[in-house]
């Protein structure tokens, strides 16, 4: 579980009642799907045949670009998630964060859906390396364009419990 009982109205876009922009939402989508593509190759070295994880971290930038309707992004985010069903391990975690990055045009928090998977595939592929997921979420937040970052880090905070701890320094 990933999303919270009670919403952030600064993840809720405009439209909604909340007060994310629209620009904002669409950097919170391509963050998503960077952090998502970042693990792809952990899904891929197991399935290299299946493409709807890489299909649904493609659907998140379309739709961030204008050129996919959510509602096409978030259908192509359930299907990263059937193509995790079968699986174990680091790849079924990276397909989720793939499954995620493509939802975040439906509901912005989806966001750290993807940064929490593609750490939890991270740390699955190197049980023995204890700094693995550390490395993985620095690396993320690296990544981080600055108009969102402050938004981001708040949230990992703010949902850090929810995610697995994850985000924890």
């Amino acid at each position: 579980m990933i999303l919270p009982d009670v919403r952030d109205p600064r993840l809720v876009t405009i439209r909604r009642g909340g007060t994310l922009t629209d620009g904002d939402h669409h950097l919170l989508a391509l963050w998503a799907a960077t952090c998502a593509e970042h693990v792809l190759p952990l899904f891929e070295r197991v399935a290299p045949s299946d493409r709807r994880p890489r299909e649904a971290i493609d659907a998140a930038r379309a739709w961030a670009h204008g050129e996919l309707p959510m509602m096409a992004a978030r259908s192509r985010g359930g299907h990263a998630m059937s193509a995790a069903r079968p699986l174990r391990g680091a790849a079924r975690l990276a397909a989720h964060a793939a499954g995620q990055a493509a939802c975040v045009g439906h509901v912005a928090e989806h966001d750290l859906g993807a940064a929490a998977y593609a750490i939890k595939a991270v740390h699955a592929a190197n049980p023995h390396d204890l700094d693995a997921g550390r490395r993985e979420r620095d690396w993320q937040r690296d990544q981080l364009p600055e108009e969102i970052r402050a938004l981001v880090l708040e949230d990992q905070v703010r949902r850090n419990a929810i995610c697995w701890s994850v985000f924890d320094d």
